[in-house]
């Protein structure tokens, strides 16, 4: 069972990049009413930074009509907003350390050392876009890899959270495909 959730894992696009991460072990795992809550909490986690990458994408059009530059300004308040907000509520010095990780709907690839002893674990991740809201992944070991890293797998996200997770992993690798392309030019 554990090599396959591994296999099955390794076979997907997954998210690589440095995240302020923190895994801390979980007595038990949750019920179905926790879960939901885990599920809902992290749904609308998924939404925000779906949001926050769609205005990124749209400012990247080159119109410069009156109306674009209007919307572009608006877009920079909003920005500028959010930013003091995520600081009120969650100063840099109060977030989880950052490390290297890769993730996609299945589970995550973290560091070994990062680990509590225990093999019920919850997974927190916060992004820079949106890091008072982190998401929250009710998750277990799986495996330890000879690379000094451990795949956790994530416990019973609903179908539109793995949805979401699909489509955050996949905005990001298209992303960087096209950073790729533009200083490859």
């Amino acid at each position: 069972m554990q090599d396959e959730m591994w296999h099955e894992f390794s076979q997907r696009m997954a998210y690589e990049g440095v995240l302020h991460i923190a895994v801390d072990p979980l007595q038990g795992m949750p019920d179905a009413l926790a879960l939901a809550g885990y599920n809902e909490r992290n749904l609308h986690v998924l939404r925000a930074l779906a949001s926050l990458d769609e205005r990124r994408a749209e400012n990247g059009s080159d119109e410069d009509s009156p109306m674009m530059q209007e919307l572009l300004h608006m877009d920079s308040k909003i920005n500028v907003l959010m930013e003091i907000v995520n600081r009120l509520l969650i100063p840099v010095a109060l977030l989880p350390a950052r490390h290297p990780i890769r993730f996609n709907a299945l589970g995550v690839v973290v560091p070994q050392g990062m680990l509590p002893e225990a093999d019920q674990l919850l997974v927190r991740l916060h992004f820079d876009a949106c890091r008072a809201l982190p998401l929250e992944l009710p998750s277990q070991l799986v495996r330890r890899l000879d690379d000094g890293n451990a795949f956790v797998s994530f416990f019973q996200p609903s179908e539109l959270v793995g949805d979401g997770l699909e489509r955050f992993v996949f905005r990001h690798h298209r992303r960087k495909v096209a950073e790729a392309r533009l200083t490859s030019t």
